[in-house]
C-alpha cells in the first residue's frame, strides 16, 4: 500500500458537517489500490477508548491519480473522534500520525482524528434557492432597450459588431419587458453585469455606487425589475465591483488633487506621496490605469463597501452579489461582508469570481460558491481542445468535485461561457450537438447552471468584446432556431427532477461515453454523452435524446422523468 498517497483532514472537504449531528467523511488512496474494505471506527472523543462504532465507507470516485471513499455518519453526540480501518492483505489503521499496523484505542485521545465539537455556526450554511438554480446572465447594454431615456450616448446600431467603446442602448426596462421570455426559458435567477454609474459600456469602472446608471434607466428601473422578477419567483443577483473603481471616482479624484494630504489617500495602493501616471505608481485592475485598485485592508474602505452591499439588499431587495475579481480582495473584507449581508438577508447569495482552486474562500465564512471555471475548462478540454478522452474528462470533473464539500458543490455557479470568455458555441465550430451535450452535462452536475444571454438562439462571439454582441430578437420566432431553443429549455427543466435536485452524483466513463448518474430514493437518472454517431449504451431507455445521425455529439438519458 502506498502510504504516502493516503490523506484525510478533519474540518475540511474531507470531513464536513451538515448540522451538529450529520458528518460526511472522505479518505483518499492511490488510484488502483486493492482494498478489501475501508471503515471508520468512531465514538465521542470521551468514549472512543471504551467502544467503537463501525461504519464502512464506499468507493466514491477517482480522478485518475487518487481514489476516494466516503460515508455519512448520523451522530447522537456533537463530539466526534475516529480512526480509519483499512483492510488489504492485512489490517491497517490510519490516524493523525499516519498509517499503523496496530492501534491502541486506550490512548486514542492523543492521535485519533477528531471533530472536537460540531458548532452549527461553523457549518457551511446552504442557500437553498441556489441549489440547481437556472441563471440567465445579461450584459445589460446588449439585451433589450425600452426606456424613454436620453439616447444621445448610443453610438452603434443594434446588431453591429461591438467594440470596446460601443453603446447599443440596452437597459433594465428592456429586461422587464421581456421577463415572459426569460421565464419561459426556465430561468429562476438573473445575473446582471454591473449597472452602476460609469463612463463605460461594461460599467466595471464605477463612479457612483449609489446610482444605477441613467443609461440603464436609473434606480427606479432597478426597483421595477426586482419587483417584477420576484413576482415571478425569479431572483436578482447584481455584480459587486469592490476591487477597483473608476478614475473618476470622487475619492480618487481627491487623491489626484491633494496627494498624501487627501483623507482618501489610504483608500488606494500608492507607492509614494502622490499619484504619478508617468511612474505608474499605483495599483490598478490588470493593466488598466483607469481602474485604480481599492485598498480593502483599510477600515474606512471596508465600511464604505459594506454599506453599499447592505443598501441595495435592504432598499431594493436584491438577492445577492456576484463578486468581481474576488480573489484579489482581502479575506478579512469578505468575512465582514458575509456577516453583514447574511444578517440582513440570510438567503442572499455571495458568488466569487475566482478562476482557480478556492478552498480558502469556501469554508462557510466567505462565499457560498464561485463561478466554477474549473468545470468550464473541463468542458473545453473535451469538446474544444480535445486534450482529454471520456475517461480523462470524468477524472477532471471528479477532481473538481473533490476540491469542495458536497454542500458547496451544490451552490456552485457552473457555466460554459460568460461575458469574459469566448462564446462556447463559437469554440465548438458552431456545432449544435456539442453545445447541447455540454449543457446537458452542466444540468446533471450539482450546482446552478448559467445560460449566457443569446446562447439559446445560437449567438456567436469570440473574446471580449465580441462575446458581448446584441441579442438578435429576430431569431426568437425564427423556426431555424426554435428547435435548438426548445431543446435547451427541455434540458434546463431537468433541474426540477428529484434525482438532479437532491440525488447523489457519480461521474465516470463507459463504452466511450461520458456518464453522470444522479440517484435519490424517488428516481435514478443517468446521462450518457458521446461524440460521433449514437453509441451503444446497453438496455438504456432513452427518455430524451438528440437525433441519432448527429456527427458531433449525442446524449441519452436512462430513467423515468417525473
Amino acid at each position: 500500500m502506498n502510504k504516502y498517497a493516503i490523506y484525510h483532514r478533519p474540518e475540511s472537504n474531507y470531513c464536513f458537517a451538515y448540522d451538529s449531528k450529520t458528518v460526511t467523511l472522505r479518505i483518499r488512496f492511490e488510484h488502483g489500490e486493492q482494498l478489501k474494505s475501508v471503515s471508520v471506527l468512531y465514538n465521542t472523543k470521551y468514549q472512543l477508548a471504551n467502544m467503537q462504532y463501525r461504519k464502512q465507507l464506499t468507493f466514491l470516485c477517482t480522478d485518475g491519480t487518487f481514489d476516494y471513499y466516503a460515508t455519512t455518519l448520523k451522530l447522537t453526540d456533537s463530539r466526534l473522534a475516529y480512526v480509519f480501518e483499512i483492510i488489504t492483505d492485512k489490517t491497517y489503521y490510519f490516524c493523525e500520525v499516519g498509517l499503523k499496523e496496530q492501534y491502541d484505542f486506550s490512548v486514542a485521545y492523543y492521535d485519533s482524528f477528531q471533530f472536537a465539537y460540531i458548532n452549527e455556526s461553523d457549518t457551511i450554511q446552504n442557500v437553498s434557492w441556489l441549489n440547481n438554480a437556472v441563471f440567465y446572465q445579461i450584459f445589460v447594454d446588449r439585451f433589450a432597450s425600452a426606456s424613454s431615456k436620453n439616447k444621445s450616448y448610443i453610438n452603434a446600431k443594434w446588431g453591429d459588431a461591438p467594440t470596446p467603446q460601443s453603446f447599443f442602448g440596452g437597459d433594465l426596462d428592456g429586461i422587464v419587458n421581456n421577463l415572459d421570455y426569460i421565464q419561459g426559458l426556465g430561468a429562476t435567477a438573473l445575473y446582471l453585469t454591473p449597472i452602476f454609474k460609469s463612463k463605460s459600456n461594461h460599467k466595471y469602472d464605477i463612479i457612483d455606487y449609489y446610482q444605477v446608471d441613467e443609461m440603464f434607466g436609473g434606480n427606479d428601473a432597478l426597483a421595477r425589475l426586482v419587483k417584477q422578477c420576484h413576482a415571478r419567483g425569479i431572483k436578482v443577483v447584481l455584480d459587486a465591483v469592490f476591487n477597483h473603481v473608476s478614475e473618476q471616482f470622487e475619492p480618487f479624484q481627491d487623491v489626484l488633487k491633494n496627494g498624501k494630504e487627501s483623507k482618501y489617500f489610504n483608500w488606494f495602493v500608492i507607492d509614494g506621496d502622490s499619484i504619478s501616471n508617468a511612474k505608474d505608481n499605483y495599483c490598478c485592475f490588470a493593466e488598466c490605469k483607469y481602474m485604480p485598485k481599492l485598498n480593502t485592508n483599510n477600515g474606512d474602505v471596508q465600511q464604505y463597501l459594506l454599506d453599499i452591499a447592505e443598501y441595495w439588499i435592504r432598499q431594493y431587495d436584491i438577492d445577492g452579489w456576484r463578486l468581481d475579481v474576488s480573489d484579489e480582495v482581502s479575506h478579512k473584507f469578505w468575512r465582514a461582508m458575509r456577516k453583514r449581508v447574511k444578517s440582513i438577508k440570510k438567503q442572499a447569495v455571495l458568488i466569487g469570481e475566482n478562476w482557480h482552486n478556492s478552498e480558502t474562500y469556501l469554508n462557510g465564512d466567505q462565499f457560498d460558491g464561485i463561478m466554477n471555471y474549473g468545470i468550464t475548462k473541463a468542458m473545453l478540454d473535451y469538446w474544444v481542445n480535445k486534450t482529454v478522452d471520456e475517461k480523462g474528462w470524468a477524472n477532471d470533473i471528479n477532481a473538481q468535485l473533490m476540491r469542495y464539500t458536497d454542500i458547496t458543490n451544490g451552490m456552485m455557479f457552473n457555466l460554459l461561457d460568460c461575458h469574459d470568455t469566448h462564446r462556447f458555441f463559437t469554440l465548438v465550430n458552431k456545432s449544435i450537438p456539442a453545445l447541447i451535450c455540454a449543457l446537458a452535462c452542466l444540468v446533471f452536475l450539482p450546482g446552478s447552471v448559467n445560460l449566457y444571454y443569446g446562447t439559446e438562439i445560437l449567438t456567436e462571439g469570440g473574446f471580449d468584446p465580441d462575446s458581448r454582441r446584441t441579442f438578435d430578437w429576430d431569431r426568437v420566432n425564427n423556426l431555424a432556431y426554435q428547435e435548438t431553443s426548445e431543446r435547451i429549455v427541455a434540458l434546463l427543466n431537468l433541474k426540477k427532477q428529484p434525482a438532479i435536485q437532491k440525488g447523489t452524483v457519480r461521474v465516470f466513463s463507459k463504452n466511450n461515453c461520458l456518464v453522470i448518474e444522479r440517484k435519490c430514493s424517488e428516481q435514478i437518472l443517468t446521462l450518457y454523452v458521446g461524440k460521433g454517431n449514437s453509441g451503444t449504451i446497453g438496455n438504456t431507455t432513452i427518455s430524451f435524446n438528440l437525433d441519432d445521425d448527429m456527427r458531433q455529439g449525442w446524449f441519452a438519458i436512462k430513467g423515468d422523468l417525473l
